[in-house]
Parts: structure tokens; sequence; C-alpha cells
């Protein structure tokens, strides 16, 4: 299983790229596996400033819908466009091609709250 040790985790099974003052955010490798063949992203809060922890959207897969939960407190300021017509780069690609949003940070000590990648791991398992 694919887990970055650059990039930061939530319980949740979302992954973090901080640069700056700017986070990228997807689901992990894991989460994908869990979720099987992804047909649909979907996120209405482009624009909008969220707390961390609500949701932003949803990932749909073949089985089930599933809440995306907002990792850091800040503006969604870009979403993956490519997503809408190959969400299956989630599945392929979910540290790269498959990430979703980019969120401008309004509090960066919650940087603080989420896990490393040995973290995570030991979260999952692996």
């Amino acid at each position: 299983m694919n887990i970055p040790v650059n990039l930061k985790y939530t319980k949740d099974h979302e992954w973090v790229s901080i640069d700056g003052d700017t986070a990228t955010v997807g689901i992990t490798d894991f989460a994908q596996k869990e979720l099987g063949d992804i047909v649909y992203v979907e996120v209405e809060t482009l624009d909008q400033t969220l707390d961390k922890d609500e949701v932003f959207g949803t990932v749909e897969a073949v089985k089930t819908v599933s809440d995306l939960f907002l990792p850091l407190t800040g503006e969604i300021i870009a979403f993956n466009d490519a997503l809408e017509s190959t969400p299956e780069s989630v599945n392929s690609d979910p540290y790269g091609a498959g990430w979703m949003i980019k969120i401008k940070i309004a509090n960066m000590a919650e940087v603080d709250d989420l896990l490393s990648s040995d973290s995570y791991k030991e979260l999952i398992g692996a």
C-alpha cells in the first residue's frame, strides 16, 4: 500500500500536502481501495470557508457514497475539474491526478493535529 512519507493524513483517510498556506487534499490509497471503483466526485463548496471536519463533498463508488471531511479550517480555492470526466483518477493515482481540492489554510496550528505517515500506517494496520 502506498503511504507517502511527505504527506499528512487524517483519521478519515484523507491525505494533505502543505505548500505555504495552501493545502492540497485527496483520499488515500487505502480509502480508494476500500471504496472500490469511483464513479463520481462532488464538491459544491468551492469558494466557501469551512471549519475543520465539515463535509466539503462526496465521493461515489459503485457500491457506496462517502462524505469527504475538511482536514483543516479554510477556504476551498480550487477543485480538480478533471475528476468530472475522469473520476477513476482517484483510483489509479490518488496522490497525483486524483487530488480533489486546494484549501487556503486559516489556522496553521491545525496542521499539527494531522497524522504522520507512520501514525496513519498504525491507524490502518499497515
